[in-house]
């Protein structure tokens, strides 16, 4: 797809290694590399089967064409002009997520990768309305939030695909419950790294936060309760 230029990095954002960095520091590259994870069948155990989705933050369809294969019908968006080129099989937005206008609902909508907890509370806010905005009444929203004991265990890895991703800091900021989190994907041929603004949220304030978007927590749908869901609220 053929898309507007990129856009700037984000404010306390920022990534390094070979080719494309999107705003918010993610390699084009690396998430092209990386697997799809558990996200999937996460959604399809909330989901109805061929259910309307708008996955915001799609970057090059990590967790799009599983959802396309399981008979998903995926709208993917992402701020990157460089990510959506290599989704294949949905139709594609290229638009930040927080000033997404698409005058349509879907049955889902999923925000995935922890955008949730973007350091400044107003972007988070914006995120969460766009969520609602695009979600039908009877709809819901999938959120992925992070592990409630993830700050304490820095640093960390895991495996993914051939490569290794390992959160290597979690540096203080001038707001106590902000962090400047960096990120390091090293792979047999390459290293990429990415830093990025996290808020930390224990689980009552995270459940305030979908409250003031009009949308309300309804259950936590895997045992570590990193993925939660939401229905609109009334």
């Amino acid at each position: 797809m053929s898309g507007p230029e990129p856009r700037r990095p984000r404010e306390g954002h920022g990534g390094t290694g070979p080719g494309a960095i999107a705003p918010d520091g993610c390699s084009v590259e690396v998430y092209i590399r990386l697997p799809a994870g558990d996200e999937p069948d996460v959604v399809a155990s909330a989901v109805p089967a061929g259910a309307s989705l708008l996955e915001p933050g799609c970057g090059t369809g990590r967790v799009t064409h599983p959802l396309l294969e399981r008979g998903f019908a995926v709208t993917a968006v992402d701020e990157s002009p460089r990510m959506p080129e290599h989704v294949r099989g949905a139709r594609t937005v290229c638009s930040p997520i927080e000033t997404l206008e698409l005058d349509e609902r879907f049955d889902a909508v999923l925000l995935s990768s922890f955008p949730v907890h973007a350091g400044d509370v107003r972007v988070r806010d914006a995120l969460l309305r766009a969520c609602r905005r695009h979600v039908a009444d009877d709809g819901c929203v999938l959120v992925q939030r992070e592990g409630e004991d993830w700050r304490e265990r820095v640093p960390r890895e895991r495996r993914a695909g051939d490569g290794l991703v390992r959160i290597a800091a979690a540096d203080p900021t001038g707001d106590p419950k902000v962090s400047a989190v960096r990120c390091e994907y090293v792979f047999p041929d390459a290293t990429w790294t990415q830093t990025f603004l996290s808020r930390r949220m224990d689980r009552a304030e995270f459940e305030e936060a979908p409250a003031g978007a009009g949308l309300a927590v309804d259950a936590y749908l895997t045992d570590d309760r990193t993925w939660v869901r939401a229905l609109p609220a009334g």
